[in-house]
């Protein structure tokens, strides 16, 4: 990776005060590296906040040409005018060609107007990167794909959650260097107060990070019958979710619902029963490494997509799959 300078920057999004990586900031590097490699062009990574040192050094794990931290009072907490006056800096000097960012709540709320600072616009939500570079994004649902070149520099992208890996990150031979760059950034340029970090209540589950899921859909027929498929994720130890009809019946809290009014996700192991397969669901699910389906309809999309297909009677496949597998384990 050590092409012309300059080539990609990522803008890394991490947990305030808690000194981790974002899980789809991990995501993002990966896209980096990929499009770097593609391009032979220079990798590095931009993080902002205030005590950056661990979160630093946990990224120079990574193949990275460098690591720019941008440490400042006025950026410990999370304000749109803050990091667009910061990152306006940080591509600046750095000059990169390309700045890839994930596409989380916050980069929506800040990096249009970063784009626009350089009279650009961000191609938001990228789920491939081809030769070219082309950006894949999805439309009307996931029903279409549309293909984006920029001929313009910088280029600005954010890429969906589980469309490119974590685990296909290339490691470091040795740490990447950290360099700290010096900004100017003054109260009166920030114009709104910083919220507190929005925290999650306790009950609510992370998708994105399970390893194995099961996911029931309409083929359950009815409330009553969930605690049969709820039994299969136990003996799996997998997280229970569902497709959008069964979080709308308030069959499964709207917190369990996959699919792209719900959570993106990209287990080893994603396990469709009775889940037909709409186009809604299948972009929540791109992400998964393996996709094993039971559905009694043998032309049920689902089928298209899926790994391991079986067609028959959920009722008596998922207690038989369970007990072959409680029995496997004792």
């Amino acid at each position: 990776m050590s092409g012309v300078p300059g080539g990609v920057l990522i803008a890394v999004e991490h947990k305030n005060g808690s000194g981790g990586l974002n899980r789809v900031s991990l995501e993002a590097v990966a896209a980096g590296q990929a499009l770097a490699k593609q391009l032979n062009l220079e990798c590095s990574a931009a993080i902002l906040g205030e005590g950056l040192a661990s979160i630093a050094a946990e990224l120079s794990g990574q193949r990275l040409t460098r690591i720019h931290t941008v440490e400042h009072p006025l950026l410990a907490q999370y304000t749109a005018d803050g990091y667009i006056h910061a990152l306006e800096q940080v591509v600046t000097k750095v000059a990169p060609e390309y700045i890839v960012f994930p596409h989380t709540y916050q980069v929506r709320d800040f990096a249009p107007a970063l784009a626009t600072r350089f009279q650009q616009v961000l191609i938001s939500d990228v789920i491939a990167i081809h030769d070219g570079p082309t950006f894949v994004r999805q439309l009307f649902q996931g029903k279409l794909n549309a293909d984006y070149r920029s001929s313009a520099t910088p280029c600005f992208i954010s890429v969906q959650a589980g469309a490119f890996r974590a685990d296909s990150l290339e490691a470091a031979t040795a740490p990447a260097p950290i360099e700290t760059l010096a900004i100017d950034l003054g109260a009166g340029q920030i114009r709104t107060a910083p919220s507190a970090p929005f925290r999650e209540s306790a009950h609510t589950v992370d998708l994105t990070a399970a390893p194995v899921i099961v996911s029931v859909g309409r083929g359950i027929r009815e409330q009553d019958n969930i605690p049969l498929v709820q039994a299969l994720a136990d003996a799996l130890g997998a997280e229970l979710a569902a497709s959008r009809p069964i979080c709308d019946a308030g069959w499964l809290p709207m917190e369990r619902q996959v699919g792209s009014s719900g959570q993106t996700v990209s287990p080893r192991l994603y396990l469709a029963v009775g889940i037909s397969g709409a186009i809604q669901h299948l972009v929540g699910i791109k992400g998964s490494r393996t996709v094993i389906a039971i559905n009694k309809d043998e032309n049920a999309p689902i089928f298209e997509v899926a790994d391991y297909g079986v067609a028959g009677d959920l009722f008596e496949i998922v207690p038989a799959l369970t007990k072959a597998i409680l029995a496997a384990k004792s």
